[in-house]
C-alpha cells in the first residue's frame, strides 16, 4: 500500500471480517471495489486468508463480477483451530480473536479508523465469549466507561445526517425499566450532544418516551410521570446550549425523521435518544434503509459496522447487499477525517 506525507495516504482502516461463515467477507470483497470509496485509503483486513481467498473464487464462480481480489489487500491472517462436528462456536472463536487484534492494530495509529463485519452473538456464546455484542467488547478492550451506540445515516437525497442513539441496547424488553436510569439518560445525552455539536452551534435533540404515547400521564405506563420527565428537564437546565424536546410518544418521534431524509425543504432535528434497541432501529432502517451505519461513541477511535446481521440464509450465494458496509466504510472515513470528531472521542 502507498504511503504519503498527506493525511489521506496515511488514514488506515481496520476491517474485522466477522463471521466467516456469514456475509462479512462477501460484503467486505463487495464494498472496496465500489467507486464511492476512495483509492487512497490504507485498509488491513483481519481474518483468515483462506477464507477470504476461497470467497472470492466462489463469487467469481457465480458471476459476481464486482469485487475485488484479496490478495492485493494487507490481511492479518488469523488461524484459529476449526472444529468440524461444532462449526457455530469455532466461527464465533474466530470472529471473536479478529475483532480482539483488530482493536489492537487500530489503537496503534493516530488516524487510524475500525470497521467490523458482522457477527453472531450465538456463536460468540457457544465459544465461551459472554458479550452481549461487539460494543461490549470494544468498550471493555478500550477501557471506556461511557460508550453509545449511535445509529448515523447520511441521505443520498438532501444529504442530511439522521443520528439514533440507544439508551439501552443488547438487553432483553424486560429488562429495560429496570436499566434505564436518571444518570444513564444525562450520560447517553452527553454523549450525542457532543457528537452533535460538531456539525450544528445548538443542537435540536429528541427523547423518546419509554411507553406508548409517553404514558399518556400516568395512564399507559408511569416512568415518564414518576422520572423521565424531570431527567429531561434537569440535563436541559445543565446544558443551555442545547434544544431538547420530550419525552415525545414513540409513534410520532420519528415523523420529522422521514420528512427530512426526503424533503430537502423539511425542518431538521440532529439527533434522537431511543430508550430501547428496537425503539430506535426500526424507524432507523425503514428510513435509511441500507444506508444506516452502527458506530460507537465514546471510544478512542471511530468504530463504524453496517447495521445488518451475518445473512446465513444468503451466506455463499452472491446474493448480499454491500451498501450498509460502503457506508460504514465512509463514515469512518467522514467521522475520523473531522479532528473535532476525533478529539471527542
Amino acid at each position: 500500500m502507498k504511503q504519503n506525507n498527506s493525511f489521506d495516504d496515511k488514514f488506515k482502516i481496520i476491517i474485522s471480517v466477522g463471521d466467516d461463515s456469514g456475509i462479512g467477507p462477501e460484503v467486505i470483497l463487495k464494498a472496496l471495489f465500489s467507486k464511492e470509496i476512495p483509492n487512497n485509503i490504507d485498509f488491513t483486513i483481519v481474518g483468515s486468508k483462506i477464507n477470504l481467498q476461497n470467497t472470492y473464487k466462489n463469487l467469481k464462480f457465480l458471476g459476481v463480477e464486482d469485487i475485488v481480489d484479496p490478495s492485493n489487500y494487507q490481511i492479518y491472517d488469523i488461524k484459529i483451530p476449526f472444529e468440524i462436528n461444532k462449526p457455530g462456536k469455532s466461527h464465533g472463536n474466530a470472529s471473536f480473536f479478529y475483532l480482539k487484534k483488530a482493536i489492537e492494530i487500530v489503537q496503534k495509529y493516530p488516524n487510524a479508523a475500525l470497521v467490523t463485519g458482522p457477527i453472531c452473538k450465538k456463536a460468540w456464546a457457544l465459544a465461551g465469549h459472554n458479550y452481549s455484542g461487539q460494543t461490549e467488547l470494544l468498550a471493555e478492550s478500550c477501557k471506556a466507561n461511557n460508550v453509545g451506540m449511535l445509529f448515523t445515516a447520511k441521505s443520498p437525497i438532501t444529504h442530511w445526517r439522521f443520528n439514533t442513539l440507544l439508551a439501552t441496547t443488547h438487553i432483553p424488553l424486560n429488562e429495560v425499566p429496570k436499566k434505564l436510569s436518571t444518570k444513564l439518560i444525562h450520560t447517553k445525552l452527553d454523549l450525542l450532544s457532543k457528537f452533535c455539536m460538531n456539525y450544528v452551534d445548538k443542537p435540536l435533540l429528541k427523547v423518546a418516551g419509554l411507553n406508548p404515547h409517553a404514558g399518556e400521564e400516568g395512564i399507559l405506563g408511569t416512568e415518564e410521570k414518576d422520572w423521565i420527565n424531570n431527567a429531561v428537564n434537569i440535563w436541559l437546565e445543565q446544558n443551555k446550549g442545547v434544544k431538547l424536546l420530550g419525552p415525545i410518544s414513540p409513534d410520532t418521534c420519528w415523523n420529522s425523521s422521514a420528512r427530512a431524509w426526503r424533503e430537502k425543504t423539511a425542518p431538521r432535528h440532529d439527533g434522537i435518544l431511543a430508550m430501547y434497541h428496537d425503539q430506535g432501529l426500526i424507524p432507523m432502517k425503514v428510513i435509511a434503509l441500507n444506508y444506516s451505519v452502527n458506530t460507537t461513541l465514546g471510544l478512542p477511535f471511530i468504530r463504524t459496522s453496517p447495521d445488518h446481521g451475518t445473512g446465513f440464509d444468503i451466506a455463499g450465494k452472491g446474493l448480499a447487499q454491500s451498501q450498509s458496509m460502503i457506508e460504514a466504510i465512509k463514515t469512518a472515513i467522514d467521522l475520523t477525517k473531522d479532528s473535532r470528531l476525533f478529539n471527542a472521542h
